[in-house]
Order: structure tokens, then C-alpha cells, then sequence
């Protein structure tokens, strides 16, 4: 079967619809309600300690034995757990915008703190069964088309919902943006269960055996290391991004303008980035796919940095359009490239037998530094300034490149 063949099949068609259904409200607490929060007067300390509500996604490891021991009345394993979610994160989703910034910070905090609850719950279970229906051989392929579906997802609050801002009530943009997780409740209704693997039989099982056969098989060295760079790979890329949109705004750029010019320029580069990170990947290998598309990664951060060094505009001609474009471009190829290699990697070191646990495991170390450092970027940003905080982005980049020495050696191959 040739490569674009594989692309072709009911099972990457699926993984379309898993990355949509967990990149929606994940780019909804990034983009769309700092954007709101930041709208509505709110500073940027404030917007900058919003990104502290995002812990479930660092923690959630703690309930996904949860999901891999027990089985929901219907649907089974898998599918009862991702509609259980869907339904979920679409009321939320809906009621949010009945709130004011300016009165009921509090409330907003709570609300999108049960989003991003029921956001890494839905993240489980959607990683859990994307593993379970994809073959080894297809990890590289099917993880690439869930990154890509991913990203796409986010034009979604951080282009539509935004342009919709200016001319319609926030409460409205919020019910309109829910309805997007229609698609991802049409497609657990009509997929399949997998059954690659035995539920455990008690929830001791569902704790312990994760962590012991990830020990077991990989030895505590080569565990530890192989948590580090999970921790570190995308730790200046993630902190980078973590105020885009306030920083496109202080730039002058309009709401419009961030809708129509800076998400749509990086539609086209991340479909290119994830396609062509699922295609060099089968070619060449996870582990050389970490180490190309890391350098993409670091070097679309030095683009906010000179965007930043550009300034504040009093008006935006369309050369500034074009500088925002193809920042966010460059940004989005890195990031469509190295998240297709990195979630491959991850789904690589993963039994089948415990998914949900493992791949909540790894998946949350990665969520940490949004969730942690990005708390701390609005103090960044305010003692450094835009510039300065970029370049420091940067310099966090580094550790993660340094550790593929030791977990993703060039010359040895691991299959994607």
C-alpha cells in the first residue's frame, strides 16, 4: 500500500475527528478567552495566572486508571467515556460566555477550570482508543493526521469565534463555538469499540501495572531520561505561544485581523507540517523526525522575537500583515512538524494494555510547562518586555534538543 494510499483509510478518517475533538477546547482556553479576558480590561498577570486553571491537563494521569478500569452503561470501554465528555465540554463550552470578566472572574475561573477537567478527561480516553485502533505501523501516519486535525481545530476559537467577537454578544460567540463539538459526538456514535486488549481486572491493577511494566521494560535510567525530554521538548515552544494572542493585540493588530491573517497563515503551513511530518516520518524514522523538526521549532521562535523587536503599530499596513503571516507560518510548520514527531514518540512508548494510563502519564509531563511556567509569562513579559521574553523561549528550547542525544540517537532508527 503506497503512503498516500494509508492516508486514505476509515482509521486516519477517524483520527481527523479524534484531533478536532480534543484540539477545540484545549485552543479555546489558549486563544479565545485570553483574547475575551484581555477585550474586557483584564491585565495580563491575570490573563498569564489563567493558564494555572489548565492543571487537569498536567494531572490527569491521576484519574486515567479510572477510565481504563471501569466501563460506562453504554457504548462501551472507550466510546461511553469519549460521549460522556463530548456532552460535557459542548454545555460548558455554551454557558461560558453568560459571564462578565469585569464581575465574575471568579465564576469564569471555575468554569474553565471544569472545560479543562473535561477537556484531559476527553484527551484520555480519545489517545487511549486512537492507540487501540492503530497498528504500530500506522503510529507515525495516524498521530501526524490527529496533530494535523488538531490544529485545524483551533482556527475554530482563534479565527471564527474571533471575528464573530466583533459584531456579535461574547455570550453568543461561546454557543456558537460549542456546536463544534457536534462532529466529534457524530463520530463516537458511529465508530467502533477496540478490543486490542483486556480491561484490567481490578483498579490496583489499573494503578500499579502502568507504571511498573514502563519501569520494568525500559529500566530506571532510561525511564527517567525518557520523562525529562518528554518534560523539556516543547517547554519553549509552549511558553512562547501562552500570550499570542494578547501579544498580537498589544502589537495593534486588530481582533479581525488576528482572525483573518494570523490563524488562517498558520492553517496551511500546519496541514503541510502534519502531512509532511506523517510522510518523512515513515521515511526516516521518529527518532531523526525529532531532531529536524525540533530545529523548525526553535528557529519559528526567534520570529516572535523579531516581530516584537518591530514594535507597536499606530496603524497596520499590509506589510505588517505580511510580517504577521509569515511569523505565524514559520510557527505553525514547527509546531505541526514537531508535535507530529513528539506524539509519536509518546504513543511508541506505550503498551497496549495500558493505554488510557500510560499515554495520560506522558502526555501530562508534556502539559506541564503550559500549565506551570505559562502562569508565570504575564511577570515575564512585564519585567522583560515582549523581546526579551522570546529570546528566553528560546534559550528554554534547548535542554529538550540536548536529551534526544540519549532517547532519539540520529543513527538509530526507531520505526515510525
Amino acid at each position: 500500500m503506497s503512503i498516500w494510499q494509508q492516508f486514505l483509510t476509515r482509521r486516519m478518517l477517524i483520527c481527523v475527528f479524534t484531533g478536532f475533538s480534543s484540539g477545540l477546547p484545549l485552543y479555546l482556553l489558549f486563544n479565545l478567552v485570553p483574547a475575551w479576558l484581555r477585550s474586557e480590561h483584564v491585565d495580563l498577570k491575570t490573563i498569564g495566572l489563567f493558564a494555572l486553571i489548565q492543571f487537569p491537563y498536567t494531572w490527569k494521569f491521576l484519574w486515567s486508571p479510572l477510565l481504563d478500569r471501569y466501563v460506562m452503561p453504554l457504548l462501551g470501554r472507550r466510546r461511553g467515556w469519549m460521549l460522556l465528555t463530548q456532552l460535557g465540554l459542548l454545555a460548558v463550552i455554551a454557558s461560558m460566555g453568560a459571564f462578565s470578566p469585569q464581575s465574575d472572574l471568579h465564576t469564569i475561573a471555575w468554569i474553565a477550570t471544569l472545560l479543562a477537567l473535561l477537556s484531559a478527561t476527553q484527551d484520555i480516553v480519545l489517545d487511549a482508543y486512537r492507540r487501540e485502533l492503530l497498528s504500530d505501523a500506522e503510529l507515525g501516519l495516524g498521530n501526524s493526521v490527529h496533530v494535523n486535525a488538531y490544529r485545524i481545530a483551533g482556527l475554530i476559537p482563534g479565527s471564527l469565534s474571533l471575528i464573530l467577537a466583533d459584531s456579535l454578544p461574547w455570550s453568543m460567540v461561546f454557543i456558537i463555538t460549542s456546536l463544534f463539538m457536534l462532529p466529534g459526538v457524530v463520530m463516537t456514535l458511529l465508530v467502533k469499540e477496540p478490543h486490542r486488549a483486556t480491561p484490567p481486572k481490578t483498579l490496583r491493577d489499573a494503578v500499579v501495572e502502568p507504571f511498573h511494566e514502563f519501569i520494568t521494560r525500559e529500566g530506571w535510567n532510561s525511564a527517567l531520561l525518557i520523562l525529562a525530554f518528554i518534560f523539556f521538548y516543547k517547554l519553549g515552544d509552549s511558553m512562547c505561544t501562552a500570550l499570542a494572542t494578547p501579544f498580537y493585540l498589544d502589537m495593534g493588530f486588530s481582533k479581525t485581523q488576528i482572525g483573518l491573517i494570523a490563524k488562517n497563515a498558520g492553517l496551511w503551513p500546519a496541514v503541510i507540517g502534519g502531512l509532511l511530518g506523517g510522510v518523512w516520518m515513515i521515511k526516516i524514522g521518529i527518532n531523526r523526525a525529532l531532531w529536524l523538526f525540533g530545529v523548525v521549532q526553535v528557529v519559528s521562535i526567534f520570529g516572535f522575537a523579531w516581530l516584537a523587536s518591530i514594535g507597536h503599530h499606530a496603524e497596520i499596513s499590509s506589510v505588517e500583515l505580511v510580517q504577521l503571516a509569515i511569523v505565524i507560518g514559520l510557527e505553525a510548520l514547527g509546531v505541526g512538524l514537531g508535535t507530529a514527531a513528539f506524539v509519536a514518540f509518546i504513543a511508541h512508548n506505550t503498551h497496549p494494555a495500558y493505554t488510557a494510563t500510560q499515554f495520560a502519564l506522558f502526555t501530562s509531563l508534556a502539559a506541564m510547562p503550559r500549565t506551570f511556567a505559562n502562569a508565570a509569562t504575564g511577570w515575564l513579559v512585564e519585567a522583560m518586555g515582549w523581546m526579551g521574553f522570546f529570546l528566553l523561549c528560546a534559550v528554554l528550547a534547548v535542554p529538550g534538543m540536548l536529551l534526544l542525544f540519549k532517547v532519539a540517537p540520529w543513527h538509530e532508527r526507531k520505526q515510525a
